[in-house]
C-alpha cells in the first residue's frame, strides 16, 4: 500500500504544478490582452481629442472668415452649424447601418487580436 501512495505523489505533485503553471499562463494572457486595448484605447483617445482641437480651431477660424465675408461675425457660425448640420442629417439617413456594422466590427476585430 506504501509503494501505490508513493507512486501518487509525484504524479500529484506533477499535475498541482501543471495546474499553476496554466493558471498562471492565463492570467498572464488576460493581462497582455488587457494592456493592449488599454493602450489602443489610450492612443485613439488622445489622437482624437489633438484632431478634435485642431479642427475646431479650423472652424471657429473659418467661421469667423465667413461672417467678415457675410457682414456679421455670427453669421459665419451659422453657416458652419447649418453646414455641419446638414452632413450630419445625410450620414444618418443614407450611412447609419453601414457606419454602425464597421464600428461593431472594428470592436471585436480588437477583441479578437
Amino acid at each position: 500500500m506504501e509503494e501505490k501512495t508513493t507512486l501518487l505523489e509525484p504524479l500529484l505533485e506533477k499535475i498541482e504544478a501543471y495546474t499553476k503553471s496554466s493558471l498562471e499562463l492565463y492570467k498572464l494572457k488576460v493581462i497582455d490582452k488587457s494592456a493592449s486595448i488599454f493602450a489602443t484605447l489610450a492612443s485613439s483617445a488622445i489622437m482624437l481629442f489633438f484632431l478634435s482641437m485642431f479642427l475646431l480651431m479650423v472652424n471657429i477660424g473659418l467661421a469667423l472668415w465667413l461672417g467678415t465675408l457675410l457682414g456679421k461675425t455670427y453669421y459665419g457660425f451659422f453657416a458652419i452649424a447649418s453646414f455641419y448640420a446638414f452632413i450630419g442629417g445625410v450620414l444618418y439617413l443614407f450611412f447609419k447601418k453601414r457606419i454602425k456594422d464597421k464600428i461593431n466590427i472594428s470592436i471585436i476585430l480588437q477583441l479578437l487580436k
